[in-house]
């Protein structure tokens, strides 16, 4: 156990699919040890007044983002807070709730790195970043499933959002440590979320894994199924990982074994046989599903994540013969 929770950020503009990579990660680190909490519970005005004023909950203004950073400092310090609610069904906000941080907390929504203060808090910072088309089509499916909105409201709607979006919610991909991008096969027919492929860029601001054995296999293998690459992004040198949805198993579990066996604290939840809700996912007609290149996205934040836990425990040990 560290002194103080290990803290990781999840940021994304709408129907990115930052609700669905927290959950899977929360699962896998184990639902008891992870407290979870949405910056949207920030919001400064319920969804009437936005109307009203004229303001997207995209803007830094229409959020109290003074608070939000106040309530990751105590967090990162292990001090409980009193979290605002908002409802996304009704639009409306509901009592507050007292929250205790757990070993691990994920914070995830649209404007957690808006702040260096901020920023400073979380252990590992995860930015995702899904085509435009893709994302259009999950907001479209979700907020007419679930909060009661036509297509055409839902698209009328990130019309409006847009000039917010490209302002104050893409540039935080700047700050991440590990850009997320699902995206369909150049073949692909539909936006079926078990055969997206995934590209992780993957940024020094962390030590990575080290991946120089795929890196060989990607020069060997004219048509790899997993391939890393070096490349830029935002003007800035990066690795970067791609995994296609056709990978199989057995080069999967290759990624795993480098993953595993330089933290040993992953063996619990680390392979697809140990743990198997790794990459499960349910689809739009309520079946589970399985795929490849999340489980190993959720797999690297989860070594971030257990990594840092690690980095920190070595920052709480006293020196022999120091004073405390």
């Amino acid at each position: 156990m560290t002194s103080r929770p290990i803290i990781l950020g999840i940021v994304g503009d709408s129907a990115a699919g930052k609700t669905t990579l927290t959950k899977g990660i929360a699962q896998v680190l184990g639902p008891d040890n992870v407290t979870v909490i949405c910056t949207d519970d920030y919001h400064r005005y319920d969804r009437s007044q936005r109307a009203e004023i004229g303001i997207t909950a995209l803007h830094p203004d229409c959020n109290y983002i003074d608070i939000m950073q106040q309530h990751l400092s105590l967090l990162r310090t292990g001090q409980p807070i009193l979290k605002p609610v908002y409802s996304h069904k009704t639009g409306t906000f509901e009592p507050p709730q007292y929250i205790k941080p757990s070993k691990f907390v994920i914070i995830e929504g649209l404007l957690g790195y808006s702040t260096r203060i901020a920023r400073d808090c979380y252990d590992v910072k995860v930015y995702l970043a899904p085509p435009e088309s893709l994302r259009a089509n999950w907001k479209v499916k979700r907020d007419t499933m679930k909060r009661g909105y036509t297509a055409e409201q839902v698209l009328a709607e990130m019309e409006k959002r847009e000039p917010d979006s490209e302002q104050f919610i893409r540039p935080q991909r700047q700050w991440a440590d590990v850009v997320v991008s699902f995206y369909p096969p150049k073949d692909a027919s539909g936006e079926d979320a078990s055969h997206l492929n995934v590209r992780l860029v993957l940024r020094p601001t962390v030590p990575h894994p080290d991946f120089t054995e795929i890196l060989e296999q990607s020069k060997v293998d004219s048509m790899p199924a997993i391939r890393l690459e070096l490349d830029r992004d935002m003007g800035k040198p990066v690795d970067v990982l791609e995994v296609d949805s056709h990978a199989t198993k057995e080069q999967v579990s290759k990624i795993e074994k480098i993953i595993c066996n330089e933290i040993p604290d992953l063996l619990p939840f680390c392979s697809l046989e140990g743990n198997p809700e790794l990459g499960k996912l349910i689809g739009t007609t309520g079946e589970t599903l399985e795929s490849y290149p999340l489980a190993l996205t959720q797999l690297m934040v989860g070594y971030h994540m257990i990594k840092a836990t690690h980095l920190e425990s070595t920052k709480a040990v006293p020196l022999e013969g120091s004073r405390v």
